[in-house]
């Protein structure tokens, strides 16, 4: 027989659970003025506990079954208390009744009796179910979230009535700690912004802004979010330089004179861990500085790194670096969340142009602002001259002889003024982003461009005539009839959407039109509704490029020998869209 004293001194109360033979003789020793109440079964007893109160209880662990029984009910508390969800129990008026470890280390005071939201120190409910105390007085469960704004801490908490015992309602409340979950979303959130403001500013502005001026607004707006989303002081942006396999610096903070100034390749030997990383595209978390066979002197007492490469479409252009003064400073989240804003700083470089801007056209700027503001006007004297070629027949032979003559010499500009402006222009530009296509590869190969997109047809100026190309353009399908029986073309690129007629029709049309040519249909990804690729491809169409597409691509399809389809070709220099 056990006494168990219970913590309320005053009382003379006591509850006891025996055997018919054993309470009689423990009474005896008792003063007489207590009183004794006995319970036939352990359940009757637990129920009496929750009546109470009382000052202590006996129990007979000779009893069949009991010993058992509170063995279960030790094992219960104890998973219940190892438990990393905390667990209260509530009265009808919101009390603490009982508590769990976990939930108790929530807690700001002793939590039993109290209110449970003032036990918890008033956190903010947030999210979920605004009203949950009046859900669950309803009869239902609901779920909410508690914000601890002093402690920076996110509960999750999942609030179920019990079922009430002598007419007195309670309640369970489950609560898990959420916070590193919601921080991870918050900082992904904040990535994904910091991603938008990057490469926020109107293609329009960024048209008018120098290259320098582009990248030294993408250096403050990386060294902002940098700072404020990921939290690094120590940090390195170089981009790849690939005629050379050298990586160049763009941006550097934190950094040692000489690493800033070191001169670094894409080679898994010899060039630190950004040569490493550069060389085999994969992330590298250097953990111990001191110790690592890759690692370079970057930062002053730098004990750890992390470099990720800058990827896009799977080809390294660069690498991001961030060092720190302690060692294993970087685990597999901050790893997770530098390579997510590797994404943004390689698609923000890549928006802004900044590897390509005033580049593609390796001839000079001068030949970048002819491209812009002469080829599409000369292509539209073109056309007008051919159109009234075409529509006049009749026309007396000095006419005919005039116009012809406006053709020829309206070509004749855009070819002088390609000749001088590749004269004047650097020999090659600082940093090549068509790599590996030399500008003499389809040297005289004459091509018409057939696309509503005045965006698009620029661009195929600039491109195409940077690889030697001769380029005339048409809006419409109907234009591009009236250049064809005036010109001779070797390539003709066509939307398969072109605005005024469907692209199967235009595709006929073309193919009588200029039976040589090599004929490229672009094609955007979606719903075709007409079946426009499936009767192209019945009718003989050979090469196709699906928007956005690489100038390597187009190149290959204007270059290649046999036919192909051209969506699988690895990615390797612009995107065309």
């Amino acid at each position: 027989m056990a006494l168990l004293e219970h913590p309320v001194p005053d009382q003379s109360r006591f509850l006891i659970l025996d055997g018919p033979d054993h309470a009689v003789e423990a009474i005896s020793q008792r003063p007489q003025a207590w009183e004794w109440v006995h319970a036939r079964s352990l359940p009757h007893l637990l129920a009496a506990l929750r009546e109470g109160p009382f000052a202590g209880f006996l129990v007979d662990p000779n009893i069949p079954g009991v010993r058992d029984e509170l063995g279960r009910m030790a094992e219960a508390q104890r998973i219940l208390e190892s438990l990393d969800i905390g667990i209260a129990i509530l009265d009808s008026n919101w009390c603490i009744k009982w508590a769990n470890c976990t939930f108790q280390g929530w807690c700001e005071v002793g939590p039993l009796g109290k209110p449970i939201l003032q036990a918890l120190g008033n956190p903010v409910i947030r999210d979920g179910d605004t009203h949950p105390f009046d859900t669950a007085s309803s009869g239902l469960s609901t779920r909410f979230r508690l914000f601890f704004e002093s402690r920076n801490r996110f509960v999750a908490a999942h609030l179920s009535p019990l079922v009430a015992e002598g007419g007195e309602r309670s309640y369970v409340i489950q609560c898990r700690d959420i916070t590193a979950r919601v921080q991870q979303q918050q900082k992904l959130d904040a990535l994904h912004q910091a991603g938008s403001t990057l490469a926020g500013l109107d293609p329009e502005i960024l048209e008018e802004m120098p290259v320098e001026q582009r990248i030294q607004l993408l250096k403050k707006n990386l060294l902002k979010s940098i700072h404020e989303v990921l939290k690094y002081e120590v940090i390195e942006i170089r981009m790849l330089d690939r005629r050379t396999n050298k990586l160049e610096p763009l941006l550097a903070e934190g950094m040692s004179s000489e690493a800033e100034h070191r001169d670094l390749f894409a080679k898994p030997e010899g060039n630190g861990v950004t040569g490493y990383v550069a060389a085999t595209h994969h992330s590298y978390v250097c953990s111990d500085a001191p110790t690592d066979c890759h690692y370079i002197k970057g930062a002053e007492g730098a004990r750890s790194s992390m470099t990720v490469p800058l990827m896009i479409q799977d080809q390294v252009i660069g690498t991001f670096n961030v060092e720190s003064p302690e060692p294993n400073a970087f685990g597999p989240d901050d790893l997770q969340f530098a390579e997510l804003f590797a994404r943004e700083i390689a698609r923000a470089l890549y928006t802004l142009e900044l590897l390509n801007a005033q580049r593609i056209c390796s001839v000079s700027a001068s030949l970048t602002a002819v491209n812009k503001e002469i080829a599409l006007p000369v292509d539209t004297i073109l056309t007008t001259a051919s159109q009234t070629l075409s529509n006049y027949m009749g026309l007396p032979d000095p006419v005919k002889t005039a116009l012809k003559r406006v053709l020829d010499q309206a070509r004749k500009v855009k070819a002088n003024i390609q000749k001088v402006g590749a004269g004047i222009g650097p020999s090659r530009p600082s940093v090549s982003v068509i790599d590996g296509l030399s500008p003499t590869r389809l040297q005289g190969i004459r091509v018409l461009v057939v696309d509503a997109s005045e965006e698009f047809r620029q661009n195929a100026h600039c491109i195409l005539e940077h690889l030697g190309c001769v380029v005339e353009t048409a809006e419409t399908v109907g234009e591009a009839l009236t250049l064809a029986p005036v010109s001779t073309y070797d390539a003709i690129i066509l939307d398969i959407k072109p605005p005024d007629m469907k692209g199967y029709d235009a595709y006929l049309h073309l193919r009588e039109a200029q039976p040589n040519a090599r004929i490229i249909m672009m094609v955007e990804f979606g719903y075709d509704a007409e079946h426009t690729l499936v009767k192209c491809r019945q009718a003989g169409v050979k090469f196709f490029l699906f928007k956005p597409f690489m100038v390597n691509q187009l190149v290959t399809a204007l270059d290649c020998p046999e036919p192909t389809t051209m969506q699988s070709q690895p990615p390797k220099a612009v995107t065309i869209s």
